[in-house]
């Protein structure tokens, strides 16, 4: 009988120990590739390489306390990060697919080392505000990559 209870309080607490809160870091990447024509644009992979602490440029607004938040932008700016050159989507002849090709190559590159670190990716978020015809020379396309490791 003691014997059965023993592997009861084993087994409960080896299956309650498989529910325990898991903590994670994050670290997020952005990638943003100009689709500005003719190539004039700049195409970026970025990574801080700072953290900040968003309570720290945070306010709670209310009816009682309306006043706008303060907070300095310059404190808010991150000096700290990887800046890796990218290969803009078009040239003085359209669309460019060998840049494409190169831009997936480096993003991937990145990809591969963060996973060699533990990384997770755990999120993909994009967004494109394209070319819209002549007299618009405004485009880029934002694609966030957020990935997560256990601590």
């Amino acid at each position: 009988m003691k014997k059965s209870l023993l592997l009861v309080a084993i087994a409960m607490l080896s299956f309650t120990g498989s529910f325990a809160q898991q903590t994670y870091e994050y670290q997020i990447v952005t990638v943003i590739e100009s689709i500005v024509p003719n190539g004039v644009g700049r195409s970026r992979m970025i990574t801080a390489n700072e953290s900040r602490d968003y309570k720290e440029f945070t306010s709670t607004r209310s009816e009682e306390d309306n006043s706008r938040n303060k907070s300095d932008r310059g404190d808010i700016r991150v000096k700290g990060f990887d800046e890796t050159k990218l290969l803009n989507f078009f040239n003085l002849g359209g669309i460019r697919f060998q840049n494409i090709a190169a831009n997936d190559a480096i993003v991937m590159s990145k990809m591969n080392t963060m996973a060699g670190e533990g990384w997770e990716l755990a999120f993909v978020n994009s967004g494109v505000e394209s070319f819209s015809g002549k007299g618009d020379s405004n485009g880029i396309f934002v694609t966030r990559y957020i990935f997560k490791r256990k601590m």
